[in-house]
């Protein structure tokens, strides 16, 4: 039997973009079928996508994050740490890991930044959403 719900974790840095994410994944995945998961941060997300992912009761766990540059060079590696972190808890556990993490170079908090970002975590979501059915379609077809 295939799972049809699905996990989101998200982080809570910059929690008032980040949220908007869930808003476009639940476009196309009804929110009745998705069981939401805050961590503290991005770095936090692939262990629990993992733990999810390894329960075998979801389809796909997808995780959200705004990865900003402060201006010091661990940006570029909690970005690269998530990514790589978030393939392995896919691999390793044979459940799509989605990421819908973003990490803007020139990210400050002014509205117009705020807007921007807000309304494309919306798009990234539902980008998410499509990919989560479209890679369980595929999977399904090739497991016939």
């Amino acid at each position: 039997m295939t799972p049809t719900r699905y996990a989101f974790v998200k982080a809570n840095w910059h929690s008032d973009i980040v949220d908007r994410a869930l808003e476009g994944f639940c476009e196309l995945i009804p929110a009745s079928q998705v069981d939401v998961f805050d961590v503290p941060g991005a770095f936090e997300m692939p262990l629990l996508a993992r733990d999810l992912a390894s329960t075998g009761n979801y389809a796909a766990v997808a995780c959200a994050a705004l990865v900003v540059d402060g201006g010091i060079y661990r940006h570029d590696f909690v970005a690269q740490a998530v990514v790589d972190g978030l393939m392995r808890a896919g691999l390793d556990s044979g459940v799509p890991v989605l990421s819908v993490s973003l990490t803007p170079h020139h990210f400050q908090e002014t509205p117009h930044h705020m807007a921007i970002y807000s309304e494309h975590f919306v798009t990234k979501g539902r980008e998410a959403a499509q990919a989560a059915l479209i890679i369980g379609k595929a999977r399904a077809a090739v497991a016939a």
